[in-house]
């Protein structure tokens, strides 16, 4: 006789609680009642609850938000970060609301470890460093730091920095970029990252990293892009040739 074993009291709890979600109830960015009452339900310890719902979350089914609970976790936005469409443009045009906050913009000069990265003459070369922070929804999705050489864009703090920063860049100065280098790997937030994207410090990501060069193919840009895991699916498509 085949051996049946039978499933941790977690994984049936998970099982229950994913079909709720794929028939629909509860819908998107439904707060779920509290860990007690859901505990009373399943006549199980919160220890063992969490266990479900945190094997949930790393699936993108639920996800929580500090001190406000657990949440059903919208549908994940198509991403093709090989791509020059902006974050505004590409959420929207998937029925999505997109939001912008520049949290930090200044002048200074690159750094040594910034100058070796873009490959720039002198870590004294000037760039606009930005920090912003992205909304899809009612949820902040991305922390995104972005480093942009200030010879190529001058004038650039003087733009609203709450919106797309390439259309700034094309329709403000006339830029576009011709190409990029990506890497990306899995990661987790730090403290102050985690408190910006509504997460448990120590909580995994998607870390991006992308090269842009300009007109000229010269480095313009040094993006670095920290990212919900359950927001988004990195879809990229590749022609081949014949």
């Amino acid at each position: 006789m085949p051996f049946d074993p039978v499933s941790p009291h977690y994984l049936r709890i998970r099982d229950e609680i994913a079909a709720d979600v794929a028939s629909g109830t509860p819908c998107a960015d439904h707060k779920f009642p509290s860990e007690r009452e859901m505990a009373e339900r399943f006549g199980c310890t919160r220890v063992t609850l969490r266990q479900a719902l945190q094997q949930l979350e790393a699936e993108g089914v639920v996800y929580r938000e500090n001190r406000r609970g657990w949440f059903v976790s919208p549908q994940r936005i198509r991403y093709d970060p090989t791509r020059i469409t902006g974050f505004m443009d590409y959420v929207a045009a998937q029925g999505r609301t997109p939001l912008t906050e520049c949290l930090h913009a200044e002048l200074r000069p690159a750094g040594s470890w910034l100058a070796r990265r873009m490959g720039l003459a002198s870590a004294d070369e000037p760039v606009f460093y930005l920090q912003r922070r992205r909304w899809v929804d009612r949820r902040p999705v991305l922390l995104e730091f972005n480093a942009l050489v200030a010879s190529w864009c001058p004038g650039l703090l003087d733009a609203d920095l709450n919106t797309s920063l390439t259309t700034v860049l094309r329709e403000r100065f006339g830029r576009v970029q011709s190409r990029c280098e990506l890497a990306m790997h899995t990661g987790t937030v730090d403290e102050h990252q985690a408190e910006l994207l509504q997460l448990s410090v120590g909580s995994s990501s998607l870390y991006l990293e992308r090269l842009n060069f300009g007109e000229a193919g010269q480095p313009v840009e040094f993006d670095q892009e920290f990212w919900r895991p359950d927001a988004l699916s990195v879809v990229m498509e590749t022609r081949y040739p014949g």
